[in-house]
């Protein structure tokens, strides 16, 4: 089977290894953010030599047929599928997405697990459709949180681990030639990164701490205050425990005194 990968991150950059381990499997090409100045998914496609292409360059890879595949697999992926992408593999495109389907699509999942309070989340596998985060849903894998000490940072590496235990799943079933679920995707809210960037701003009447929570996830800006013009982002108790060296201790915290 001939597969197309898409992702960035650690968790891409595994799932890309663990598809190399498999026989019958042929990686014909790899998208990622090989542009940035570190990639961990660029430096595995560039271990075992998988053809690297830029979100264009694909296109025109395909429009030419030198590049062709079976099954697309899309693992935290940055940009919009179009559909001259979505139309080739026979076995269509599947993404990995880091929320609860249909609940939850687009961005800022983790940001909402932790503003509403919730003690279960999920990740999801789905079809790729035309739109961002509606085709059809494969697979949601729901595991418990922590809705009073979660931060991004900590749900995120959550994900990774569930998201990179359900891919494996998911790929096995492929591979053992077992027919995957589909369930409509319908429903649900889309939150954009406009409307998350606009959530951050700290209003009358937010749980300041549980907002800080929610959206500390260095080194993007989090929960913000404007002074003059300026943008400062807040951290609380929580994120500074968690920052601080847990072989150092302070002469003037509450519990030394």
């Amino acid at each position: 089977m001939k597969i197309l990968f898409m992702g960035r991150k650690s968790v891409a950059a595994d799932s890309l290894r663990h598809l190399a381990s498999l026989p019958d499997i042929q990686i014909v090409g790899v998208l990622t953010d090989n542009h940035l100045a570190t990639s961990p998914t660029t430096d595995v496609a560039n271990e075992f030599g998988f053809p690297l292409y830029r979100f264009e360059e694909a296109l025109t890879a395909l429009k030419s047929s030198k590049l062709t595949f079976d099954l697309g697999i899309s693992m935290l992926y940055w940009r919009k599928l179009r559909d001259e992408l979505i139309s080739v593999p026979t076995h269509g495109i599947i993404n990995f997405h880091p929320a609860p389907l249909p609940e939850y699509k687009g961005t800022g999942g983790y940001n909402l697990a932790i503003l509403e309070g919730l003690d279960r989340w999920a990740v999801s596998a789905h079809y790729v459709d035309s739109d961002i985060d509606t085709g059809d849903i494969i697979k949601v894998h729901e595991f418990a949180i922590d809705p009073e000490n979660e931060t991004v940072v900590s749900l995120e590496s959550r994900c990774r681990d569930e998201l990179f235990s359900l891919f494996k799943e998911t790929i096995g079933s492929i591979c053992a030639g077992r027919k995957l679920n589909r369930y409509p995707n319908i429903g649900g809210r889309y939150i954009s990164r406009k409307d998350m960037e606009a959530m951050k701003e700290i209003r009358q009447d937010d749980d300041i701490d549980r907002k800080i929570r929610a959206f500390w996830f260095p080194p993007y800006d989090g929960a913000y205050i404007v002074i003059d013009g300026h943008k400062y982002t807040l951290a609380n108790r929580h994120i500074l425990n968690q920052l601080a060296d847990p072989t150092a201790s302070s002469l003037f915290t509450a519990d030394a005194i």
